[in-house]
């Protein structure tokens, strides 16, 4: 959805698919521009509730997050977005690296979040956390097989684990993490022992590997918790039935504690309202904001003493790994180039 209070000018690009739009004439004060890569439904509510509190108009662009930051870089200093929103602290890495943020976020802002969930030089926060958590037939696997995601290599898994394709920011950001802990030769021999077990050629999402699971396809999968989450709670009676066959199981429990990722927020380079900006994503970590976000999307707070819904608390307590997440970025090239010789494909 596109909607903006100022008349703009719109450019067709072939390159990122979406229109680009250059303003014609003054920001008005009372806005704040957003550009999201997470789904309308899945942010507009708690925005528009953000403007009834504030008095402060949100105009909001959704797209893919390549798109997005794509659509950032080739509209430069023109840009109307004052505030980017992207999944995985890979993305937001990338974000930074390519010159269409600033490090804006203020002292009190970050003192919401805990340090290993925003970037160590102040240009965005997490939002929301999930972890990448490994998922099994409740059937056929009992949960005392399980430990480690280093465990994954065992040959007792052959032919039975499911996973998304390299491409997937979020395997090469599970694997970034495994560099950080364990070292480029030791995580590549991982990574290839992982794809020896691999009961297919990676295809499809999470929930795509979750359904293998339910169809006996494979045992075991890797996936975002909140993946899990939405097939639990959604309309499509498939995936529920499909997820009611699998249950959650927490790796690394004894030493690091489970990998996890955020959705975050960032400023742009070019914000003409950062006052806005700097408002909003105030009220996106406040308690209620929170809650919803653990309600609706069955994602894990970022600030302390805010509910959990009944789904995330079913799943239980767990150890989450405390490496700071602008890691993932940093060794996201790195993680590309072992996925790539480990024949991931």
């Amino acid at each position: 959805m596109m909607k903006w209070n100022k008349p703009f000018t719109y450019l067709a690009s072939s390159i990122i698919g979406i229109s680009l739009s250059v303003p014609v004439n003054l920001y008005a004060a009372d806005e704040v521009n957003v550009y999201s890569a997470r789904k309308e439904q899945l942010i507009k509510p708690l925005l528009d509730e953000f403007t009834r509190e504030s008095g402060i108009e949100v105009n909001l662009i959704t797209s893919k997050a390549d798109a997005l930051l794509k659509r950032l870089q080739t509209e430069g200093k023109n840009t109307p977005a004052d505030i980017l929103i992207t999944t995985d602290a890979g993305r937001l890495h990338r974000a930074k690296e390519s010159g269409v943020l600033q490090s804006a976020i203020t002292q009190a802002l970050k003192n919401k979040v805990p340090v290993n969930l925003q970037d160590k030089d102040g240009y965005w926060l997490g939002l929301t956390t999930r972890s990448r958590v490994i998922v099994y037939a409740k059937d056929r696997v009992k949960p005392s097989e399980l430990s480690t995601y280093e465990d994954l290599v065992d040959p007792k898994w052959k032919k039975r684990i499911c996973i998304r394709s390299s491409n997937n920011i979020y395997n090469q950001s599970l694997v970034s993490s495994m560099i950080a802990h364990q070292g480029k030769e030791k995580t590549e021999q991982w990574a290839k022992g992982l794809v020896s077990n691999f009961a297919r050629k990676p295809k499809g999402g999470d929930r795509d590997q979750i359904k293998a699971v339910a169809a006996g396809q494979c045992d075991i999968a890797i996936v975002n918790t909140y993946y899990l989450g939405q097939m639990i709670n959604g309309k499509d009676q498939k995936q529920k039935d499909a997820a009611s066959k699998v249950a959650v199981f927490w790796p690394n429990q004894n030493d690091r504690g489970a990998h996890i990722n955020v959705s975050g927020i960032a400023i742009t380079k070019a914000s003409k309202n950062k006052d806005n900006a700097l408002k909003l994503i105030d009220f996106l970590l406040s308690k209620d904001a929170q809650v919803w976000y653990a309600k609706v999307n069955n994602e894990y707070p970022v600030i302390k003493n805010a509910e959990l819904s009944d789904t995330l608390k079913s799943w239980g307590d767990f150890k989450s790994d405390a490496l700071n997440l602008t890691k993932l970025g940093e060794l996201n090239a790195e993680a590309v180039r072992i996925m790539d010789r480990a024949g991931w494909r």
